[in-house]
């Protein structure tokens, strides 16, 4: 009898997300673009906007565990990804440089209530936009798109695709969106589902042999096919699209609206490109620039 595996680790910090990509060669990006802090600016009608200029200092809420996404470096403190370089030049669109900057890592399950108390002025951090969050907050964006995709080791041909994960061990995070849509596509059997309470453990098992493959957020299977590129890819074959975007207040329309000019002049005019490039983009695996949704 085939017993289903489930490791429920003991190390805190989970994450539980959900995620697009085409597997190819790491590219051969340089940094990001270094943002000069915009003079004079104004948002009129913005109580985000005033509170952020009259403490001196913007405070944005991310992730600080999500290989070139949102990640601290243990050494220097620093924070570096794609999440971390769009919040950056958000932040510098509104006149504040990087020495202006306070970032708050606050786990998923704490963003709404971050934001509502005004803990953070904004949230950037893999934040799908839904119609259930959007009860509580506001969003600007998306500018980024994911889905739901697979992490397999390099050489592995044999897994296209969700449909060929039948006798195949996957594995995801306990209680996450990716492992609830594997199990309800019956896209393989449930007794070869392993479970774990963040994705880093998933990829050492997968380093390891033990399973076939990791699934979550694409966004963030790329940022470890980046960080091992001669390990892992990225199938490249979504199944589910998650839209990301900027947390706000949910009052503060004149900020979203601003927010969203700053990004759609990124995806428009380049700079968003060098940030995919720099960051996501140096797992080999391209990405459909976002189209901004200004409801």
């Amino acid at each position: 009898m085939r017993v289903r595996t489930l490791a429920v680790a003991l190390l805190a910090g989970g994450l539980a997300l959900t995620a697009c990509g085409k597997e190819g060669s790491p590219t051969d990006a340089g940094a990001a673009p270094s943002q000069q802090a915009v003079a004079d600016v104004t948002v009129d009608g913005s109580t985000t906007f005033e509170r952020m200029k009259g403490r001196g200092k913007v405070i944005i809420g991310v992730k600080e565990d999500q290989p070139f996404l949102g990640q601290k470096d243990a050494t220097t403190g620093e924070y570096s990804g794609f999440d971390i370089d769009i919040a950056r030049l958000v932040a510098a669109k509104l006149g504040f440089d990087k020495s202006k900057i306070e970032y708050k890592a606050i786990a998923s399950q704490g963003r709404e209530q971050a934001i509502i108390n005004g803990d953070i002025d904004y949230y950037v951090g893999t934040y799908t936009i839904n119609d259930d969050r959007k009860q509580k907050i506001g969003f600007a964006g998306p500018y980024f798109t994911a889905g739901q995709d697979l992490l397999v080791r390099k050489e592995d041909t044999s897994i296209t695709g969700p449909e060929t994960l039948k006798g195949k061990k996957v594995c995801s995070v306990t209680g996450s969106t990716p492992i609830k849509r594997i199990k309800e596509g019956n896209y393989t059997e449930l007794e070869n589902i392993t479970e774990f309470q963040n994705y880093s453990q998933c990829v050492s098992k997968l380093a390891d042999g033990s399973v076939d493959a990791v699934t979550t957020d694409d966004a963030i299977l790329k940022g470890y096919a980046a960080e091992e590129p001669d390990k892992f890819k990225v199938v490249g074959k979504t199944f589910s699209a998650e839209p990301y975007g900027i947390g706000l207040p949910k009052e503060d329309k004149p900020l979203r609206d601003k927010v969203n000019d700053i990004l759609d002049e990124a995806i428009t005019g380049g700079d968003w490109d060098k940030i995919y490039e720099a960051t996501l983009g140096k797992s080999g695996s391209p990405a459909e620039k976002p189209v901004i949704d200004r409801y």
